[in-house]
Formats: C-alpha cells, sequence, structure tokens
C-alpha cells in the first residue's frame, strides 16, 4: 500500500515547477519571475478558486501580511482551460471577476482565503 502511495507523490512533485506552491484547495501557483504568479487550470474551477489559491500563496508562502492587495493581471472572464495570472502591483490590473461591492480592481490576501472557506461551508 506504501508503494502505490509513494509512486504517486513522486509524479506529482515530478509534474510541478520546483518552486510551485500548492494551496489548500488543491490548485497550484507558479511563481513568475517578473514577480507576479500564476494559478494554472487544473479542472474545473471558478473565480473563487483561482482567488482562494493565490490568497493562500501570498499568506502562507510568501509570508506576507493577510491585508496584502492582490491584483488579477489575466482579463475576465477566463475562458475554459485557461489559468489566471495575479500581481501584487497594480500595473496592469484588470477588473476581479469577482462580484464585489463597490467593484475595485483587488482584494485583500484574507479575503482571498475566506473565498476558500466559503466554497468548504457551501460544499459541506
Amino acid at each position: 500500500m506504501f508503494r502505490p502511495i509513494l509512486a504517486a507523490a513522486l509524479f506529482l512533485a515530478a509534474a510541478l515547477p520546483a518552486q510551485a506552491f500548492i494551496a489548500r484547495n488543491g490548485l497550484v501557483v507558479e511563481p513568475r519571475p517578473d514577480g507576479n504568479f500564476d494559478v494554472p487550470y487544473r479542472g474545473l474551477s471558478g473565480a473563487s478558486d483561482f482567488w482562494c489559491a493565490a490568497g493562500d500563496y501570498v499568506v502562507r508562502d510568501l509570508n506576507l501580511s493577510p491585508e496584502t492587495r492582490i491584483f488579477r493581471l489575466s482579463s475576465p472572464p477566463r475562458r475554459s482551460g485557461q489559468g489566471v495570472t495575479f500581481s501584487l502591483s497594480p500595473e496592469g490590473a484588470t477588473k476581479t471577476g469577482l462580484v464585489l461591492l463597490g467593484g475595485g480592481r483587488s482584494i485583500s490576501a484574507s479575503h482571498a482565503r475566506a473565498l476558500c472557506d466559503a466554497k468548504m461551508l457551501i460544499e459541506d
């Protein structure tokens, strides 16, 4: 039983870029050399799933404050099979792709992480 689990873990490790971060919702976050980061498409995921992964990455991997603003660089709506690119800078930011009171081009990392919890509550 141990061997299949070990084989699966090794396969996943080999399939991910060296610097990839796995968010608590299972999506992968890949840092880019320009300081931005991508959340590639990994099956059925909505805007809140991508934001959840981005917020989790900013807080747990980058060790930044939960109040850090995150900006979406990929224009919504995301096409089927496409990921989303995020930034910590407002330069080039588009709409969030989320329904927000007051609109805006960013949300805090804590707000993004709260989307993880909201989704888990809905699915339970």
